[in-house]
């Protein structure tokens, strides 16, 4: 990790990435509460892990069979929307001004990843 990268992950905790962490970790808990959603809720927690430090790490999608596509659907439907709607809207705040700008782009990432996160992929590298 550069500089820049570790100066931009410290930044973004206090940039919102706490808060969107902390969201994930919620989802992963509720998700865990039954047997079954153990999956969904190990994949959440990973993704809160992300959240604490994504400046240097990329999303690949491409693992979307077809078990991963029935799990965006249910994921969606249950925890999915909410996720995406707050990170959707940390990051227009962000994006406000000049300088939280790579800021609101992470959020945005996380509003994608919260549509999709099941046949997601992270991976080391990238600038954002």
């Amino acid at each position: 990790m550069t500089g820049f990268q570790v100066l931009g992950n410290i930044l973004w905790i206090l940039f919102g990435g706490l808060l969107s962490a902390l969201c994930w970790f919620l989802a992963g808990c509720v998700c865990c509460i039954t047997i079954i959603g153990i999956p969904v809720g190990l994949q959440c927690f990973k993704f809160a892990k992300l959240a604490l430090c994504p400046f240097g790490r990329i999303i690949y999608y491409g693992n979307m069979s077809s078990g991963s596509v029935l799990l965006n659907v249910l994921w969606i439907l249950l925890c999915g929307i909410e996720l995406a709607v707050a990170s959707a809207m940390m990051g227009i705040i962000c994006c406000l001004t000049i300088i939280g700008i790579p800021f609101g782009l992470q959020h945005f990432k996380f509003a994608a990843l919260a549509l999709m996160p099941f046949g997601a992929e992270i991976r080391e590298g990238g600038g954002r």
